[in-house]
């Protein structure tokens, strides 16, 4: 048997609390160390665990999902495995080249050209500048960027960014591709267009692939074994149908944390609907608490309702039509809402957020979930099953 070519060996993370961001990078660090000179350490106990003794291997050709709430510990994982951050303790062993789509501004330098970067990266990469060329062609026509070639990526819309970064990391060939949530960046199409380069990046290339995502559709489509986190630790690993059940059984369960965090500066306090479970067609109503560690501007929110497996159905707009909203520590954005004829069909919804605040923008899965069972109407044909009617259940009058 082969050996593994990713060995995972007790890896554990720690950051601590009260630094307005995570020093994962040089630049992190540095900045950090120069505004700490003169201020008093900051209590060691004041720190938290996003990873904790988390132990797997991975076999040469596999393709792995990664699943888990927001804060289980699947980005931190990712950036470990890239080595864009170092754990605090334990190993890991890679054998062979591996590329990374993590959050949209890794990867590339700001101010070179799309170009410049894409040869930037096979050199990182280890590829000879020939090499790099002979791919070249396909990873622009992939990218759909040919005519902002030339310009530096920090003038790239983040579809523009991520299109070019996944083209890059997909077609330069590494013996591991490893792939974060970034890819909800895109439209639908691409989304689909990246989904079918992996399955023909692992099943005709034989590459290696680690794919996180909140999509289980998507996740179940492409791989073959799923790793489900939670708290930092491994909950499971195992056959995709066993860990995606446990995953949404879990989601269902309401959350314990008083505040989840939406990036680094933005935490959600409250999200929630009333009644829940709600009758399909009844009224609906909900409240929203977000709070911020710093002053910022809270530029765009939006509610998202997703099907079981991730699906978008459906997005409440939380906009202000006279401008943005003013947060921070002691002054939290508060906003409640009715839905006045809750129109989805019976079954269970993911709900989460899309968070736009003045330091950066976000989707957040899985804050909170609710549960629609069927209208009954006396005197009416029983209805038909919930999978054979969609997700919308339309009202309207019938004569014959």
């Amino acid at each position: 048997m082969s050996k593994p070519i990713i060995s995972v060996r007790g890896i554990s993370k720690q950051y601590r609390l009260g630094a307005a961001k995570s020093q994962d990078t040089l630049r992190d660090q540095l900045a950090h160390w120069a505004k700490s000179l003169g201020k008093q350490q900051a209590d060691a106990s004041e720190s938290f665990w996003a990873l904790r003794d988390v132990c797997f291997d991975v076999r040469p050709g596999e393709v792995i999902g990664v699943i888990g709430r927001n804060g289980a510990g699947k980005s931190t994982l990712l950036k470990v495995l890239s080595q864009i951050t170092e754990p605090t303790e334990g190993e890991i062993y890679l054998r062979g080249r591996l590329a990374s789509l993590l959050e949209v501004g890794t990867g590339f330098h700001q101010e070179l050209t799309g170009r410049e970067n894409i040869y930037l990266n096979g050199v990182i990469l280890g590829m000879t500048k020939a090499e790099v060329r002979a791919k070249f062609d396909e990873i622009v026509e992939f990218a759909e960027v040919g005519k902002f070639l030339d310009t530096p990526v920090k003038r790239y819309s983040s579809g523009m960014y991520v299109r070019l970064a996944f083209a890059v990391a997909a077609h330069l060939e590494p013996e591991i591709l490893v792939v974060d949530e970034v890819l909800a960046v895109g439209d639908a199409a691409f989304q689909n267009k990246c989904l079918g380069k992996m399955q023909d990046v692992a099943k005709n290339r034989g590459r290696t692939v680690l794919f996180v995502s909140h999509n289980m559709a998507a996740v179940q489509a492409l791989c073959g074994r799923i790793i489900h986190m939670g708290g930092g630790r491994v909950l499971g690993d195992g056959s995709p149908d066993t860990q995606i059940a446990a995953y949404l059984g879990e989601i269902k369960k309401p959350r314990t944390d008083t505040a989840v965090p939406l990036g680094k500066v933005v935490e959600c306090r409250q999200l929630e609907f009333a009644p829940n479970p709600i009758v399909s067609g009844q009224p609906l109503e909900f409240t929203l608490e977000l709070g911020a560690k710093q002053p910022t501007q809270l530029i765009d929110c939006a509610i998202l309702i997703y099907s079981v497996y991730g699906q978008r159905v459906a997005i409440l707009d939380l906009r202000k039509p006279t401008g943005q909203f003013a947060i921070g520590p002691d002054a939290p954005f508060r906003c409640t809402g009715r839905i006045k004829n809750f129109p989805l069909v019976e079954g269970d919804y993911r709900v989460g957020l899309f968070m736009h605040c003045s330091e950066y923008y976000s989707d957040y899965h899985d804050l909170a979930s609710l549960t629609v069972s069927a209208a009954t109407k006396e005197g009416e044909l029983a209805p038909y099953a919930a999978n054979f009617r969609g997700l919308v259940e339309l009202e309207c009058e019938v004569k014959f």
